[in-house]
């Protein structure tokens, strides 16, 4: 770049990517400086080496900046790992399906093992019948990258998520509307008391008039 080219002569591209032509290499320094741009090697095996006009600055931190923003866009794809025994029950077997599927559901592949203690080792049918009934319940929703195989204690295979496969999304609880349900409440917010009938007064009059009837 600039002074480090140590050719004689250069075919010269301008800013804008219009080709100005072969001449020496002073004069192609002359035009950058002139226009207070750099003068960057880009094809130095071509004969004469071909060089192009620009700021070279900016194009570092434009190229810096497109890189940046691949990597957010970029999806990291992570190896989960699901752990069971010979003898987890169907219950615990279903909730670390739905596990699996919700590792598949973020994009990460999923690794599924059955761990052996003891003599549990003689068994291994056992691991294998766990292993493909999960692959069972899996089908549509992922593929089976590693069939299940021994390592050491453990019994493993590997899924990943199926391609077109897309997650059921989850269903909204509707919340009842508190202002049909709530009682009424004064404006101080206390709850306003339901008025007791009180019992209906007799005259006097009419007391004494059927107690003399009595008589």
């Amino acid at each position: 770049m600039n002074e480090r080219i140590r050719t004689r002569e250069v075919r010269l591209i301008d800013e804008n990517g219009e080709m100005i032509g072969v001449m020496p290499t002073p004069r192609a320094l002359d035009i950058a400086r002139e226009r207070n741009l750099d003068l960057v090697e880009i094809s130095p095996n071509a004969v004469p080496p071909v060089c192009k006009l620009m700021d070279y600055g900016r194009y570092k931190y434009e190229q810096a900046k497109k890189e940046n923003e691949a990597r957010k866009n970029q999806k990291t794809i992570t190896l989960k790992e699901i752990r069971l025994h010979p003898r987890t029950d169907e219950h615990d077997v279903d909730v670390k399906t739905r596990k699996i599927q919700e590792f598949l559901a973020e994009g990460d592949r999923v690794r599924v093992s059955v761990q052996f203690r003891g003599a549990e080792m003689r068994h291994p049918d056992i691991g294998r019948k766990l292993l493909d009934g999960i692959a069972e319940e899996l089908k549509g929703s992922a593929i089976i990258e590693r069939s299940p195989s021994m390592e050491g204690r453990m019994m493993s295979m590997i899924v990943s998520r199926a391609p077109g496969w897309e997650p059921a999304k989850k269903q909204q609880v509707a919340v009842p509307d508190r202002k049909k349900t709530a009682p009424a409440t004064a404006n101080n917010g206390a709850t306003t008391p339901t008025p007791t009938p009180e019992p209906a007064l007799v005259p006097e009059s009419k007391e004494a008039e059927s107690g003399s009837k009595d008589m």
